[in-house]
């Protein structure tokens, strides 16, 4: 994976779109290349919990292409249209990966929040969504890390971290538990 980020990272598209800004709340840093230093940095300290090493490379191919094509995207989209940067994302990763449930991690990243987002506004999980994330994903371990990771920036409600990483907790074993947020705060 650490010779496939190489060639995530000299690819003409990633060195022209981490130039981006995107105008959003989520993202307070800046140009995307902030956004993925801030998240490399979250990856170190996330690290210390003793992280194997091939999960860390595909956490450091996660940060550099989940937000990469935020400006070729349209927002508002549900991850599953083509306008989506997530799944334009899952496209461009998938140029360098076969890695399926790598894929999906890309494709599905937001989720937790907009389950989060949803829950915050009608006091109720939305059951199907909840389900089939739970169905997409299979490394829960990971997805959670890189929830964690991506979570803990400036612009970002971290309480809604440690609330998903509990709902997963109640259908899916995982070593990952609200704990690791905190220590990332």
């Amino acid at each position: 994976m650490k010779e496939i980020l190489e060639l995530v990272k000299a690819d003409p598209r990633y060195q022209k779109n981490i130039e981006y800004e995107p105008a959003d709340e989520a993202h307070p840093e800046g140009k995307i290349k902030f956004h993925i230093a801030d998240l490399e940095a979250n990856l170190e300290s996330l690290a210390k919990k003793g992280i194997e090493e091939s999960d860390y490379w595909k956490l450091k191919f996660l940060i550099h292409v989940h937000d990469l094509f935020k400006v070729e995207a349209k927002r508002g989209l549900p991850p599953t249209h083509p306008h989506n940067h997530a799944y334009i994302a899952r496209e461009f990763a998938s140029e360098f990966t076969d890695d399926v449930d790598l894929l999906n991690m890309v494709q599905f990243h937001d989720e937790n929040y907009k389950l989060w987002r949803g829950y915050s506004k009608t006091g109720e999980l939305d059951q199907k969504r909840l389900q089939a994330l739970l169905d997409t994903i299979q490394n829960w371990n990971l997805f959670l890390m890189f929830v964690i990771i991506d979570g803990c920036t400036k612009g970002k409600d971290h309480t809604k971290l440690g609330w998903f990483v509990n709902e997963v907790r109640k259908h899916r074993m995982t070593r990952v538990d609200a704990g690791w947020v905190l220590d990332l705060k």
